[in-house]
C-alpha cells in the first residue's frame, strides 16, 4: 500500500484544514487507518485512528471534539477534518495504514506511512 497525504498548509488559529490521505492498491477497506503528528523537535504522536469499516474511531484527548477522521473506502481515501486549529497542532501530519483492521494509537502498529504534510497554525 502506498499512501500520499495532502492539504496541508499555513491557517490562522481558529482556522480549519482538511488533509487527505490517498492509498494505492486494491485492499485500502482492510486496512485501519490512523493519524499522527510530529511536533518540531517532537515524537511522532498519535492523533486519530478509524477502523476498516468506519464504523469505529478513536481520537487524542488534545484534539477530540475538534479534528475528525473519516474515510472514503470506495475512493481509497481517509481524511481528517481539523476545525478550531491551535498554534500547537504545528506539525508534520502523517498517515498510515495498519493490517490489525482496529482502531490503534500505537505508531509501531502500522505497517504502512504516506510521506507527511506540513500544517502550520499562526498564533
Amino acid at each position: 500500500v502506498q499512501l500520499q497525504a495532502s492539504g496541508g498548509g499555513l491557517v490562522q488559529a481558529g482556522g480549519s484544514l482538511r488533509l487527505s490521505c490517498a492509498a494505492s492498491g486494491r485492499t485500502f477497506s482492510r486496512y485501519a487507518m490512523g493519524w499522527f503528528r510530529r511536533a518540531p523537535g517532537g515524537d511522532r504522536d498519535f492523533v486519530a485512528s478509524i477502523s476498516y469499516g468506519g464504523d469505529t474511531t478513536s481520537y487524542a484527548d488534545a484534539v477530540r471534539g475538534r479534528f475528525t477522521i473519516s474515510r472514503d473506502n470506495a475512493k481509497n481515501t481517509v481524511y481528517l477534518q481539523m476545525n478550531s486549529l491551535k498554534p500547537e497542532d504545528t506539525g508534520i501530519y502523517y498517515c498510515a495504514a495498519s493490517r490489525s483492521r482496529w482502531v490503534n494509537v500505537d505508531p509501531t502498529e502500522y505497517d504502512y506511512w504516506g510521506q507527511g504534510t506540513q500544517v502550520t497554525v499562526s498564533s
